[in-house]
C-alpha cells in the first residue's frame, strides 16, 4: 500500500470518527456518548480512534475547530473592520445573526462544548477562557467604542463574554424546531442588548 493510500484512508477514517461523534453528539449528548458508539457509529474498530485522538475532548476541539471555521467563514463574507459600532442596530444585528446562525447550524458541538465544560473543573477557569476566546471580535468592537468616548456597562471583555454566553444558553437549551424561529430571537436579543449598549 502506498504512502498516498494510506493517507487518503487515515483521512477517511478521521472524517468518519468526526461525522459519527457529531451526529452522537445531536442525538445524545457529549456525556451520554462513549467512544466505543463514536467507533460502532463509524464503522470503525476502537483502536483507529486512538490512532487519531487522544480521547474524546481532543476530538471535540476538533470539531470546535470545524465551528470556529464556520465562524471565520461568515465574518471574511463581508468587510469587517475592528470599527463595527455596536450601538448601531443593524451592524449589532448583523453580529449576533453570525453568532446565532454558526451556534444553531452546529448546534451539536454546541452542546458537546457546554455539557464537556459544565463537567469540568469549574476551578480550572476553561469556561471563561473559552468564552472570551470565542467572543474577543466582540471584545475588540466594544474596545473601539469604548476607545471613542462611548460609556460602556462594563469592562469589554466582560461584556463580549456575557453576549456570547446569553446566546450560548438559549441555544444550547432551545430544541430545533422550537416555540422561536431564528429571525425572532435575533431580533430579540438585538432590542435587549442595544439598549444595554446605547
Amino acid at each position: 500500500m502506498t504512502q498516498g493510500v494510506r493517507k487518503a484512508r487515515a483521512a477517511q477514517t478521521r472524517a468518519a470518527l468526526l461525522d459519527a461523534a457529531r451526529t452522537l453528539f445531536g442525538e445524545r449528548g457529549y456525556l451520554n456518548t462513549k467512544i466505543t458508539d463514536i467507533t460502532a457509529a463509524a464503522g470503525r474498530s476502537t483502536g483507529s480512534f486512538y490512532e487519531h485522538f487522544a480521547d474524546k475532548d481532543e476530538l471535540l476541539r476538533a470539531l470546535l475547530g470545524d465551528l470556529e471555521d464556520a465562524a471565520d467563514e461568515r465574518l471574511a463574507a463581508a468587510p469587517h473592520p475592528r470599527e463595527h459600532d455596536l450601538t448601531d442596530r443593524e451592524q449589532l444585528r448583523a453580529h449576533l445573526a453570525i453568532a446565532w446562525g454558526v451556534m444553531r447550524q452546529h448546534r451539536a458541538i454546541q452542546v458537546a462544548l457546554f455539557q464537556s465544560m459544565v463537567a469540568d473543573d469549574p476551578a480550572s477557569g476553561r469556561a471563561w477562557r473559552d468564552l472570551t476566546g470565542q467572543t474577543a471580535v466582540l471584545r475588540e468592537h466594544l474596545e473601539w467604542l469604548r476607545e471613542g468616548g462611548h460609556e460602556l456597562p462594563g469592562e469589554p471583555e466582560l461584556i463580549a463574554a456575557g453576549m456570547g454566553a446569553m446566546l450560548a444558553l438559549v441555544s444550547y437549551s432551545l430544541p430545533p424546531g422550537g416555540a422561536y424561529d431564528d429571525e425572532q430571537v435575533v431580533d430579540a436579543f438585538t432590542d435587549l442588548l442595544l439598549k444595554g449598549l446605547s
